[in-house]
């Protein structure tokens, strides 16, 4: 299996595509190559169901074997990767049944169409010892946004409690989000199936979309997080664009 491994803001992935796999992926498999002791290591693996010229249907797994249903750093690195394939410049990944628009920059940087984000009302979560506020948001996917200091011990704490509480049936990503100005957030991220990472683009939406309906922050939002910045723009329907780079970093050859 030829695969190779990509990184957006120090989020990291392996990338294959289907038809070089000798047989499918599994929950098991995947985690066996997101191992960083066993396997190859990443963040994530994101299967390319298939291409044809400037278009790609994406499948993304967790490094613990589920899936996941989008990724911003994912999505950008597959349009990094099929723009290089096709030779465009504006393409589009296809993944489960939403199509995301994406368009690569003279500087490199990937946008993202992401989308309508749902932004909800403000909740309490009770943790059992503490009550906590939250912004629910889905990108696609589930987020709760706290309004605190993203202090790594506060994060490692709360993350994996606010993860797996019921509230969240099919649990939930978590961003701890300080508000530093008009235009800017610093973000902690908790990714639901793969822990503390370093970087986000749809919890980046997620704490943006929440600032702005909030009225914490104004669009655009400059997101500060542990592997670098990204830029989310929001529009007045509610609607996401995210701007980020991503690279290829190294290839692999596995069993």
């Amino acid at each position: 299996m030829k695969l190779s491994k990509w990184q957006a803001l120090g989020n990291d992935y392996l990338l294959v595509e289907q038809a070089e796999l000798t047989q499918p992926l599994t929950p098991d498999r995947v985690r066996q190559l997101c191992d960083y002791h066993y396997g190859v290591g990443s963040d994530g693996l994101l299967e390319i169901a298939s291409s044809d010229g400037a278009r790609a249907e994406l499948r993304i797994w967790n490094p613990d074997g589920s899936t996941a249903e989008l990724s911003g750093n994912g999505v950008r690195i597959v349009a990094a990767w099929l723009a290089r394939a096709s030779g465009a410049k504006r393409v589009t990944v296809s993944v489960e049944s939403r199509d995301v628009q994406a368009v690569i920059g003279t500087d490199g940087n990937i946008t993202l169409d992401v989308g309508e984000v749902d932004v909800g009302e403000t909740e309490t979560l009770d943790l059992g010892d503490e009550r906590i506020e939250f912004t629910p948001v889905s990108v696609g996917n589930p987020h709760a946004v706290l309004r605190r200091e993203p202090e790594r011990d506060e994060l490692l704490r709360l993350g994996p409690r606010i993860e797996r509480h019921a509230r969240f049936p099919d649990r939930t990503n978590v961003q701890l989000v300080r508000v530093d100005g008009t235009h800017d957030l610093t973000v902690g991220v908790w990714e639901r199936g793969a822990g503390e990472t370093l970087s986000s683009g749809t919890s980046s939406v997620a704490a943006a979309a929440a600032a702005v309906v909030n009225g914490w922050c104004e669009s655009p939002v400059h997101v500060h997080l542990a592997g670098g910045d990204l830029l989310v723009e929001l529009d007045d329907q509610g609607g996401a664009r995210l701007t980020g780079p991503a690279e290829e970093i190294g290839r692999v050859e596995v069993d």
